[in-house]
């Protein structure tokens, strides 16, 4: 299957009435796509992604599509947002701790690329931290440096674990046996199809 007929496939899985914020709707993608303004569909399509709560396979798609055209960073976010189709999605503000504080001295990658620990509030029977690990994507930014806050998605390894959590929540992120920041719980959404238990601040 070439690009144009996946992409072509993914906008056929947006419902009706969906647009982005600037009124650009599903239709909109196939006059690019009849244009051969690939990337400029694809672009179209993750924005009308954010439009309602797309199911896996419209990401797994994109995912595709972006890997076909070379469009590494979008490839990633795709596969991304497939993950959290799957496993929900869980945004936060994370404060790193400034450097010299912890051992990191260098910015963490955006992408996705780091997998932390996370004192999520679960004790284990000694009374100490159960620790589980998470993979940060840093939202709007290619990374963030120590000593400074930005807005964060966590994709768990075992999302189980994280259902209790709510927007207002606290959590600590551990690289180390030192802390290395905190995080502040913005958003907290259940995998696609799973009703509209959806807790926002």
């Amino acid at each position: 299957m070439d690009v144009v007929r996946i992409l072509e496939s993914a906008s056929l899985l947006v419902p009706e009435g969906v647009a982005t914020d600037n009124d650009i709707a599903a239709s909109d993608v196939w006059d690019h796509l009849a244009h051969d303004e690939w990337e400029v569909a694809l672009s179209l399509l993750q924005e009308l992604g954010d439009g309602w709560t797309a199911p896996a396979g419209f990401w797994d798609q994109l995912e595709r599509a972006a890997g076909m055209l070379g469009f590494e960073r979008s490839r990633e976010w795709c596969r991304w947002r497939g993950g959290e189709a799957r496993v929900g999605v869980i945004r936060a503000e994370l404060a790193l701790r400034p450097a010299g504080e912890t051992f990191r001295r260098t910015p963490v990658p955006g992408a996705g690329v780091l997998r932390p620990m996370w004192d999520i509030g679960h004790r284990t029977e000694g009374g100490t931290p159960d620790l589980y690990i998470a993979h940060v994507w840093v939202e709007f930014a290619p990374e963030l440096a120590p000593g400074t806050t930005a807005p964060v998605r966590l994709l768990p390894l075992t999302p189980e674990r994280w259902r209790h959590l709510a927007p207002g929540d606290r959590i600590t992120l551990y690289e180390t046996a030192v802390a290395g920041g905190t995080g502040t719980i913005l958003e907290v959404q259940p995998p696609s199809g799973h009703g509209e238990d959806v807790r926002r601040p």
